[in-house]
């Protein structure tokens, strides 16, 4: 293993802004300070003018291994994630077979040890069959248990209220809920058919999986948590009305948002359609607006992009037969930026966001921050160049994007991965390997 020293650059660490080098050594972060000596045989990179950020932490990501590798596999996203500038990643349980037990999980990380080039960790899947599975769970081995409060893939629906309150009372770690409302959703599904026939227009994806089906299913959620004293952490929240059920430093109860809610809104349909149908819905500008506050003000803890690629053959289907679903990991921090160009929130609160409030959330060891000591998962950012979007250079298996020709005003320079150079001047390096994550033993 190579030793580095990063000189020149500007540190975005723990809200602040240091113009310090940065010395790795034995993957680990050995020193930060100014003017640092480089050791023998150690590679020096001039970062002058560049962004030094901890590598971020994708707590939502769907890589779709086993089960579903025409779409994507460990491999291909953990390539397209270190080219943007993430460096850690916790995986879904809905693959085929999903991952309803720890011999899965097992499986999954097998796969990853192998294969991928960023560090990886899963979710353990909750179904209406396996509570004995979850109470059972090893916590310093999963990322966290994962409800389908709402339509999901296979039988990973949990719609038994007395399953939902045995997972919120035993689970041994913390539990992340997709929250959508099922029988609100199938009931707005006939009312378009009667309207539009099958020819349902994507534009009104947001009236389907409307508000209210959220704003029931994540009142549901946060209640449970209050009353069985459960860690709850709800995932990508679409609605302003939402918003009202969070609070500012809260530390039992959190929220995510996820890019593509933050960055499109209901009138992107009229331009992308099927490119931009995920669940939960893409809905108002006013809902994009208001959590866009919301990530600035606390409200919202965790940045996440929810990746989650489909061919694009199976794109093309009409409203009911085209997937849920995009790809968002490799342009994920371009698109932070982006915002931050815009004045949405500032660098400080995208490395808090996507970086340091994942790791602390999820209590994951050594990584997360710029710290002597820690692993040295970095992202370096060069502001004086831009990225193209361009197919020839996306690295996700589906190889399709929802920013067609867009150009975005950062390029991602450099991603280290536990010391180790995985990406660098818009080149892999499919050597590397990311390690498994490790997280605290007290974690309920």
């Amino acid at each position: 293993m190579s030793d580095f020293l990063i000189t020149g650059g500007t540190l975005i660490n723990e809200n602040a802004r240091t113009q310090d080098d940065l010395l790795i050594r034995k993957g680990r972060i050995e020193s930060i300070g100014p003017n640092l000596s480089a050791p023998p045989n150690a590679k020096v990179i001039d970062a002058s003018g560049m962004l030094i950020l901890p590598g971020l932490i994708d707590d939502q990501v769907h890589f779709r291994e086993p089960g579903l590798t025409h779409k994507a596999c460990i491999h291909t996203e953990s390539k397209a994630a270190v080219a943007g500038g993430v460096t850690t990643f916790f995986e879904m349980p809905n693959v085929s077979p999903p991952t309803l037990s720890m011999d899965r999980i097992e499986e999954k990380c097998a796969i990853a040890k192998q294969d991928s080039l960023a560090n990886y960790a899963f979710f353990l899947g909750a179904s209406n069959e396996n509570l004995e599975n979850v109470k059972s769970a090893d916590p310093s081995k999963i990322a966290g248990v994962k409800v389908f409060m709402g339509s999901s893939t296979g039988n990973m629906l949990v719609d038994e209220e007395t399953v939902l309150e045995g997972i919120f009372r035993n689970a041994p770690t913390i539990i992340a809920t997709h929250c959508e409302d099922t029988p609100t959703i199938l009931a707005n599904e006939e009312l378009a058919r009667q309207k539009f026939g099958e020819e349902v227009p994507f534009s009104e994806h947001g009236n389907i999986r409307s508000r209210e089906a959220c704003l029931k299913s994540s009142t549901m959620a946060v209640e449970l948590a209050k009353r069985e004293n459960a860690k709850l952490h709800v995932l990508h929240i679409t609605t302003e009305e939402e918003l009202r059920l969070f609070e500012r430093g809260h530390d039992r109860i959190t929220a995510e948002a996820c890019v593509h809610h933050l960055w499109f809104e209901d009138l992107s349909y009229s331009t992308l359609g099927s490119l931009i149908k995920c669940n939960p819905a893409i809905k108002k500008a006013s809902d994009r607006d208001a959590i866009r506050k919301a990530v600035a003000d606390g409200r919202i803890s965790i940045l996440a992009t929810d990746h989650a690629p489909h061919t694009w053959a199976e794109k093309q289907g009409t409203y009911f037969n085209a997937p849920s679903g995009l790809p968002l990991i490799q342009h994920t921090l371009l698109l932070m930026l982006e915002m931050c160009e815009q004045e949405c929130f500032t660098l400080e609160t995208i490395v808090e966001r996507a970086c340091h409030a994942p790791a602390r959330l999820f209590q994951v060891e050594e990584r997360g921050y710029l710290r002597e000591g820690y692993w040295a998962d970095i992202v370096i950012v060069d502001p004086t160049k831009h990225t193209s979007v361009e197919k020839t250079k996306l690295f996700s298996k589906c190889q399709w994007s929802p920013f067609p020709h867009m150009t975005f005003t950062n390029s991602i320079d450099s991603t280290f991965v536990s010391g180790e150079i995985a990406y660098q001047n818009r080149t892999l390096h499919p050597t590397c390997r990311g390690k498994r994550v490790k997280f605290s033993d007290q974690r309920r």
